[in-house]
């Protein structure tokens, strides 16, 4: 698919100095770097909390597989968010903005722009937390679309982000007054193109003096074709837990194998901005942090332990020494983090489940449909009909009722 893996790179780089974060720092304070492009996946978000996508066992697919849906796909497809939107929406109350505190690693984008070094962030996350932490919105495009903006799917008017967030977290199902149509975040589906930022943007990559690839496996596209479209004499680096793509076959890639906020402290290090990226995220601390938020949710359930339960269950023991000078087997803060994060992908698993059992009629509220208007201004706009899809087409008489009928309440 253009950037897969092919024979690594063997010989002497050509600009940096060497293939290590004292040589990526060198460049980037040097006058050769001013263009930096960043490329981040969901192994950015992960340290935050919100699971990826593709991770076997813990990734967001992986735990959908014991929900309701054909295959855990379904609940980013259009034709079948048109037939029951119900799981999408289920899922859009757990992820939504607000719930999530952005990392380290997200705090190093919004220094690439304080420095004037970023140019464009790509991101394929869908979770806003680049917003959250700061980075300028006019650097930042969100390849897979975000909850930053939401249109009806038939008509496109566009419509209040406090009304939208409003009735998800409620657990509404949101049509559009104007058309009918249902509502959703401009969250890119399968079978949606990307958007016209996207587009317009990826030119911008041939004048890159620096790519930094971060928390991805490059396994998308046209996302991950991005990383060929830099010169050849630019170099790319890669943040990840495991080799990705085609980074390694040019004289100038880097490879750097571990946890993202840990190597991006590393960088910072070298830079001389760790007092400052500390300094930054610190702010994030604004925001309701994860575990009070787990907590808070998870006393609202009765029949669910709290999540330091959960931790407790997940970390390896520390057992006492035995002996005076024994050294006693300690947990690692890597050890607890992923522990951590298990513990809230479980509980935001069994959050989306119960939301899809009372949508099904076996919870206790009675299900309901809201409508809202479009955004003040927007209603003179003439709307454009996108044609419905023969699959839209094919469905049953009986399914198009089921979509607006009482069964529409998460």
């Amino acid at each position: 698919m253009g950037n897969q893996l092919s024979e690594p790179y063997d010989g002497s780089p050509e600009v940096l100095e060497g293939r290590d974060v004292r040589s990526i720092a060198k460049y980037m304070k040097s006058s050769e770097c001013r263009r930096v492009f960043v490329m981040l996946g969901a192994g950015v978000s992960t340290a935050a909390g919100i699971p990826d996508f593709r991770s076997p066992g813990t990734g967001l697919y992986s735990n959908l597989q014991r929900l309701n849906l054909p295959y855990p796909e379904a609940v980013f497809e259009i034709n079948y968010f048109r037939e029951n939107p119900i799981p999408f929406y289920t899922l859009a109350r757990e992820l939504y903005p607000g719930r999530f505190r952005p990392t380290l690693t997200h705090t190093f984008v919004k220094l690439l722009a304080d420095h004037s070094l970023l140019d464009t962030c790509f991101t394929q996350n869908i979770d806003t937390l680049e917003r959250q932490a700061g980075v300028p919105a006019d650097r930042i495009v969100e390849a897979h679309g975000s909850f930053a903006s939401q249109h009806c799917i038939d008509c496109h008017l566009p419509f209040d982000g406090a009304k939208m967030r409003e009735a998800v977290l409620k657990g509404d199902i949101v049509r559009c007054s104007h058309c009918g149509g249902l509502v959703k975040p401009d969250i890119v589906f399968f079978g949606e193109p990307l958007p016209e930022a996207f587009h317009k943007t990826v030119p911008r990559l041939r004048g890159a003096d620096l790519l930094i690839v971060i928390g991805t496996s490059l396994t998308v596209h046209p996302f991950a074709s991005l990383t060929t479209l830099v010169p050849e004499g630019c170099p790319r680096v890669l943040i990840n837990m495991d080799p990705a793509g085609d980074i390694g076959t040019r004289p100038d890639d880097v490879v750097l194998l571990g946890r993202c906020d840990e190597i991006v402290r590393d960088l910072c290090k070298e830079l001389g901005w760790e007092e400052e990226l500390d300094s930054e995220w610190s702010k994030t601390k604004l925001m309701q942090p994860l575990d009070e938020l787990a907590e808070s949710t998870l006393e609202a359930r009765e029949d669910h332990a709290p999540p330091t339960a959960d931790l407790a269950e997940a970390a390896p023991p520390v057992e006492p020494a035995a002996e005076a000078g024994e050294v006693a087997p300690t947990v690692t803060e890597a050890e607890i983090e992923d522990a951590r994060v298990e513990a809230e992908v479980e509980t935001l698993t069994e959050q989306v489940e119960k939301g899809l059992e009372i949508s099904e009629g076996k919870g206790a509220h009675a299900p309901a449909t809201v409508t809202i208007t479009p955004e003040e201004g927007s209603a003179s706009v003439e709307p454009q009909p996108r044609e419905p899809s023969r699959e839209a087409d094919d469905a049953s008489s009986e399914g198009k009722k089921d979509t607006v009928s009482a069964n529409e309440k998460l």
